[in-house]
């Protein structure tokens, strides 16, 4: 029997783990773009390069949203720009659901699927995905057992 983790599991986990280098003080998101089981790029939120940090300087906040950092997905894809790395046909492992701006990135960037903890995305976002037939599994919170996730049709 194997006792090791699913790829999903395996990836995500990587994503809690890039989380960890999040610099906003009101929440550690990581992103992890993966394709034919290799990593393409990672992010987490954070300032943009040579920008202070929440953690150095406190959040920004505008209507109730620190709007100081990038989201973790964002700095995934721009990563991946940034380096030449294609994200065509990629699946894209974040900690929590992507919001609408990251949901049009997702789709711009050739992202096909998006496997992701907490609730699921709503509104514009998910009309987004849905729209440009990106798959959206829900894996189950970190701190709940079982396997797999429910994938959201």
């Amino acid at each position: 029997m194997d006792t090791r983790p699913s790829w999903d599991e395996y990836f995500m986990q990587i994503a809690r783990d890039v989380a960890t280098r999040a610099t906003c003080l009101r929440r550690h998101v990581g992103a992890v773009i993966v394709r034919d089981r290799r990593i393409l790029s990672t992010g987490y939120n954070g300032s943009p390069p040579g920008q202070p940090h929440c953690t150095d300087v406190g959040c920004l906040m505008e209507d109730g949203r620190c709007i100081r950092t990038l989201h973790a997905e964002q700095n995934a894809i721009i990563q991946a720009a940034l380096h030449g790395v294609s994200t065509e046909g990629a699946t894209l492992y974040g900690t929590c659901r992507p919001c609408h701006v990251c949901a049009r990135m997702v789709v711009g960037a050739g992202i096909r699927r998006v496997v992701f903890e907490g609730e699921r995305p709503d509104g514009w976002g998910l009309d987004v995905l849905q729209g440009a037939g990106v798959e959206l599994v829900q894996m189950p919170d970190e701190k709940t057992t079982g396997a797999g996730g429910l994938i959201l049709r």
